[in-house]
């Protein structure tokens, strides 16, 4: 997927988009970065899907979860963290095959959609939220890049709602550029913005417990309980420096139902309060040690 020459052609210019000043094009640079995948359960992600064209990719017979966290040390609005939670999916009016969406994902339309999206300031909520759809709420984050660990905690309303931990790989120096798909539902609409992104990275197959995934009691991190997550992951990487631009074409449809929904998704009402704080939450605090065995079992 390459850069669209529109976004090279913005270079310098300015934009105001509900209230946010930022210049074009909307970039990140000098993004320290880590992910891991995991292996879930098919059926239980689909039913956490919304719509009807969104459909888990399949490996073999399971879905893929995704942990992706950044930290975005210079962008056109500031310094935050993101917290990404997601599910690898295509979108396709019937399940796709197995394996063939991650080679031919422009047919397939492979991406990820993503149920969680903690950041650190109230800019990039409002942001997130109002231009791209992005599911984007301000929560207690950190970023912690150690000699043997890289980590990040996700707290809200002083409850660990979920950690994840990485081994630092030996290397980081296979070089990546590539583009990605992303999903998200807010207002009953479904929507898909692209990030553009390269770096150098370190990457673990199959290591067995490469990665450690903690859940918390927050009530956010229910949906992920029942998705019967690997304690082994698929793969990790680590970016100990990426840059990416996010594009200005977006998409957006109807989510359609076989039946009208109970209740009305979230919409504006929740960002019609927001302003361009670049304040940070206090770092998380909550221990995660007391939940550490309880979410070993309960992966497994």
């Amino acid at each position: 997927m390459s850069i669209p020459r529109r976004l090279k052609q913005q270079e310098g210019r300015s934009a105001l988009v509900d209230g946010i000043p930022f210049r074009l094009p909307v970039r990140a640079e000098h993004s320290p970065a880590f992910m891991a995948a995991f292996s879930i359960n098919y059926d239980r992600a689909r039913a956490v899907l919304p719509g009807s064209e969104l459909h888990p990719l399949r490996l073999w017979n399971k879905a893929v979860l995704l942990i992706t966290v950044i930290d975005y040390r210079s962008t056109v609005i500031g310094k935050y963290i993101e917290f990404c939670v997601a599910i690898a999916c295509t979108k396709t009016r019937k399940p796709a095959p197995r394996l063939l969406p991650a080679i031919f994902m422009k047919h397939y339309g492979t991406g990820q959609f993503v149920l969680d999206l903690p950041v650190s300031t109230e800019i990039s909520v409002k942001g997130g939220k109002t231009i791209w759809g992005m599911p984007k709420h301000q929560a207690n984050l950190d970023f912690s890049i150690g000699e043997r660990v890289i980590s990040s905690q996700y707290d809200r309303d002083s409850q660990l709602v979920m950690k994840i931990e990485i081994d630092r790989p030996a290397r980081t120096r296979l070089p990546v550029s590539m583009g990605a798909s992303s999903y998200s539902a807010f207002r009953g609409l479904l929507t898909r913005s692209r990030l553009y992104f390269s770096g150098k990275a370190g990457f673990k197959l199959f290591g067995k417990k490469s990665a450690r995934l903690y859940l918390g009691e927050h009530p956010r991190a229910d949906a992920l309980r029942n998705l019967e997550i690997s304690p082994d992951p698929l793969v990790t990487a680590f970016f100990p420096d990426s840059s990416g631009l996010l594009d200005d074409h977006f998409e957006c449809w109807f989510l359609d139902y076989d039946r009208m929904p109970a209740r009305p998704m979230e919409g504006m009402e929740s960002v019609i309060d927001l302003g361009l704080g670049q304040e940070w939450l206090p770092p998380p605090s909550a221990p995660v040690e007391e939940v550490e065995r309880e979410v070993m079992r309960s992966t497994v």
